[in-house]
């Protein structure tokens, strides 16, 4: 779930270069970061606590803030940096996993002799026993993270093998878990090994340029083409660019892939947050999937309806987007469609057959607990799905039928613009296999500007905004739902608690009787979802228990109701309301966000990328 950033090139500061990328990448993790340069041999880390949006290499004031001292003075080092002519760098940018958020376990981290500085992302899930193996060697630590266990492994490797290459690939290959690394040594040299966690590389045809990333957003403004480099291999460039098969030393071909520059764009375009911006691109991202090609919704079709069962997997918003997915293929396509989450499938694997087909929705494609699924599923012949946002991902390669959201790069860490886009191609892939593609194509449409008509409407915003005021004091929101909104209150859920850090509860209406009932009182705050269909005489019943209890009811609805304490005005659109209400609700958690005074793009303790289980 960290962020790692190499470059190297003809640019005089490559540490400058470094420190742009990362600050693509710390969506990713943001606890704190950290940057080694090389020049005239040495290597110079710094790195620090805290957020690395604000760091400047040319500002004096915010380095004096923000640099971390090491062995001299914040300033000393800070202008050594600033100074150094360097044409090769790595960073990291990090979301703490082993180790608490201190400056010594900010990464990189340097080996004994200072040869090499490394940054890892991912977990070494037997860390303790290669560490206490190491101790008994006599090596020492400075950090309480699993990654400098690699550096003195690597080290250990090297006493044995005397060629650091083949020392990176006998430690790589002692690690358990999902872990990719990037090292920089003094003598000009950036190797990189992938074992789950991403690992791209950028390269710059024209100038000669390299860059080592996470993601392709992060140098998709300075390289048009881009290596993906596969788990179980590694990167070494040593004036040239070679790649080795970890396991049998085998050198490898590449191949590059384009990267599209025109949907790479970072910008909050005027606006304060870019959750806010992002919100405001769904009817757009709706138009963007309407555009993609017929042929590949109407092939896929035919697969989902000769599969013997069919699951979608996801987690967190995506998990809720699968089952969603899973809601409509059942709804309008009648397939046996069961949701699961990424972290608590065990039990299923048993049931996987070559005849089933896995559908995953996801913002990166690079989520941990999401991808072994995949992976064991893969081993038993089971085709899989991806509708994934972010290019070259590692959920795309092992895909089948490889789909993509088309957003745009999405910076607010609570997933938006991507929720939406994932529903909406869900619907139009349940419409496609029940034969009326041509109406739900129609109904999108609809849709995307009805939401635009929405987001346009201030007064709307100013609801919001007054409701937000209401729930800045509440302790606890519960949010109730049925049939087509219960996923969407689920969603809006995660969303309350992620911008808050308030405890949210979605409650299927149809339960609330069976125990949750005993939490309604005065004063309580729930937030319903009902639209004009079928199920609307349920919900209803529910808010009047509810409200008999003395609750708040906040509804998000086309028509008032007596029972209602605020209302909400949503448009009725038919089968794809569903997709409409999911705005009111990101933009209450935005502005009740806002409210307390939250960091409303970058929430604490999460991160977009979640790499590691």
């Amino acid at each position: 779930m960290c962020g790692i950033f190499g470059y190297a090139g003809n640019k005089s500061n490559a540490a400058q270069a470094t420190l742009d990328g990362l600050k693509r990448l710390d969506y990713r993790g943001y606890d704190s970061w950290g940057i080694a340069a090389l020049s005239d041999g040495k290597i110079t880390v710094i790195k620090d606590v805290g957020k690395i949006e604000n760091v400047t290499l040319n500002s004096l004031p915010a380095a004096q803030a923000l640099f971390a001292p090491c062995t001299n003075s914040t300033e000393k080092v800070q202008s050594k940096l600033r100074r150094v002519n360097s044409h090769f760098a790595i960073g990291h940018t990090r979301w703490a996993t082993t180790g608490k958020v201190t400056k010594a376990n900010a990464h990189p981290h340097y080996a004994s002799d200072k040869s090499f500085a490394l940054a890892q992302n991912g977990i070494v899930e037997n860390y303790k026993e290669l560490k206490d193996n190491l101790v008994k060697k006599g090596h020492l630590f400075k950090s309480q993270t699993d990654t400098e266990v690699i550096v003195r492994l690597i080290e250990e490797e090297f006493k044995k093998i005397g060629n650091l290459r083949k020392a990176i690939q006998a430690a790589f290959s002692q690690l358990k878990g999902r872990s990719t690394i990037i090292i920089l040594t003094k003598d000009n040299q950036i190797l990189a090994a992938r074992n789950g966690s991403p690992l791209v590389i950028g390269v710059n045809q024209n100038t000669g340029e390299f860059y080592f990333s996470s993601d392709t957003l992060s140098f998709a403004s300075f390289a048009k083409r881009a290596i993906i480099v596969n788990d179980g291999e590694l990167a070494h460039l040593n004036g040239e660019l070679k790649i080795y098969n970890i396991r049998n030393n085998r050198e490898i071909k590449y191949k590059f892939e384009n990267i599209n520059l025109d949907n790479t764009k970072v910008s909050k375009d005027g606006f304060d947050h870019y959750m806010l911006k992002e919100i405001f691109d769904s009817p757009k991202v709706i138009t963007q999937l309407l555009s993609q090609d017929e042929k590949t919704f109407t092939e896929f079709a035919k697969t989902i309806k000769k599969a013997r069962h069919v699951y979608t997997i996801g987690s967190g918003t995506a998990g809720v987007a699968a089952a969603q997915i899973a809601f409509y293929l059942r709804h309008f396509a009648k397939i046996e469609a069961t949701s699961l989450i990424g972290a608590d499938a065990k039990e299923y694997y048993p049931l996987f057959t070559k005849n089933d087909l896995i559908i995953a929705p996801s913002q990166s494609g690079e989520t941990a607990d999401v991808l072994e699924v995949l992976e064991i599923a893969k081993k038993k012949g089971v085709q899989i799905a991806s509708l994934v946002n972010m290019p070259g991902s590692m959920m795309t390669r092992i895909s089948d039928f490889k789909f993509m959201c088309d957003a745009g790069p999405e910076i607010c860490v609570m997933s938006t613009k991507v929720f939406t886009a994932q529903i909406a191609w869900g619907y139009l892939i349940a419409k496609t296999v029940a034969g009326q593609a041509k109406e739900g194509r129609t109904n999108l449409l609809n849709t995307a500007k009805q939401i635009q008509k929405y987001l346009d409407n201030t007064s709307n915003h100013k609801t919001l905004q007054k409701l937000s005021h209401q729930l800045k004091s509440a302790k606890d929101i519960f949010l109730l739902g049925k049939n087509q909104n219960f996923q969407i209150i689920k969603e809006g859920m995660i969303k309350i608690i992620e911008g808050s850090y308030r405890h949210a509860h979605a409650i299927p209406a149809g339960d609330l009787k069976h125990y949750a009932i005993t939490l309604m009182e005065k004063g309580i705050p729930v937030i319903t979802m009902l639209s004009e269909d079928e199920t609307k005489p349920e919900v209803l019943n529910a808010v009047s228990q509810i409200r008999a209890r003395g609750a708040q009811v906040f509804a998000i609805a086309p028509k008032n109701n007596e029972n209602f304490d605020y209302h909400i005005s949503v448009p009725d659109i038919g089968e794809t309301s569903n997709i409409l209400n999911i705005i009111p609700l990101q933009l209450l958690a935005y502005y009740l966000a806002r409210q307390l005074g939250n960091n409303i793009d970058k929430p604490r303790n999460i991160a977009k990328s979640v790499t590691v289980k």
